[in-house]
């Protein structure tokens, strides 16, 4: 398998629990906020998804909307990156809302619709109802379908053997 997807990219660097790889469900707006600072967030702050993360792991956030509330609807992948280190922290906001955080280096990456890798990805491929797997805000995908997600946000040809 060829997985060269750019320079800066290495996936096959494996972390001492293997590599697994990770879908984040954010609007656009927030996945935005991550990116310039370099951190996940989650499942409106939660910090149950981020622990289920390691260090070396890979996220690529989903966004169905440009905004929480009122956006316009995007399904769109608009981000891809890799979990720096294995600390979970909260980050205070405000008063009233204070999120947990993981570090995450992102890469420079073009958005990509969904609707053009449906037929493309083991988790959607032939399903009408393919929204229902990203419900939960965090899911676990398989190598394969990463590889075909962040090749296409990286444009980078990516040969699976």
């Amino acid at each position: 398998m060829s997985e060269l997807l750019a320079p800066q990219l290495n996936v096959e660097v494996e972390s001492e629990t293997g590599n697994r790889y990770w879908i984040g469900v954010v609007s656009a707006s927030h996945v935005e906020k991550g990116v310039e600072g370099g951190f996940a967030q989650l499942c409106h702050g939660k910090a149950a998804s981020l622990r289920r993360m390691n260090a070396g792991d890979w996220l690529i956030y989903y966004s169905p909307r440009t905004s929480l509330h009122g956006g316009k609807v995007l399904q769109a992948f608009t981000a891809i990156g890799r979990v720096v280190d294995n600390q979970v922290y909260t980050y205070r906001i405000s008063d009233s809302f204070v999120p947990y955080r993981r570090n995450v280096q992102f890469y420079p990456c073009q958005q990509v619709k969904i609707a053009d890798l449906l037929d493309q990805l083991i988790l959607t491929r032939g399903q009408t109802r393919w929204g229902y797997h990203f419900r939960y805000g965090h899911l676990q995908i398989q190598r394969e379908d990463f590889l075909k997600i962040a090749g296409a946000m990286l444009g980078a040809e990516i040969e699976i053997c």
